[in-house]
């Protein structure tokens, strides 16, 4: 298991209109400077949040509403973070989906060129 504790925690601490894109960027920007190892987002159907997310150099956001959709996305393409359609998942789906994320290593292999290639100028170290 490769479950690590969170680093931070960013949500509205208050009832006041809060905008998705804000959340996303905050928790983005601290993925691409390597000061999150991951990061989790949650909204209605995930979309905008992972569309922002992906915005940023390095970090590649995985909408995901299964654990097999987790799984291979932390496995073939390296998702440092999970974003989860809040409307369109249970709760235990979602403790079910972040478990499998979280658990999942990345295979390297064949699939480092293509994460390569998303994302130019990522190198990764053969094991």
């Amino acid at each position: 298991m490769i479950r690590r504790p969170p680093r931070s925690t960013l949500f509205p601490y208050t009832t006041l209109f809060r905008s998705y894109p804000d959340f996303a960027h905050r928790v983005a920007a601290e993925v691409e400077r390597g000061e999150a190892w991951r990061g989790i987002l949650l909204c209605g159907t995930g979309l905008g949040m992972s569309y922002a997310a992906n915005r940023h150099p390095g970090v590649r956001a995985a909408l995901s509403w299964t654990p097999e959709i987790a799984e291979l996305a932390r496995r073939h393409n390296d998702a440092n973070v999970l974003v989860l359609p809040a409307r369109f998942v249970s709760q235990q789906e979602g403790v079910d989906i972040l478990h499998a994320w979280l658990d999942t290593p990345f295979d390297g292999g064949r699939h480092v060129r293509r994460v390569e290639k998303i994302e130019p100028g990522t190198r990764y170290a053969e094991p």
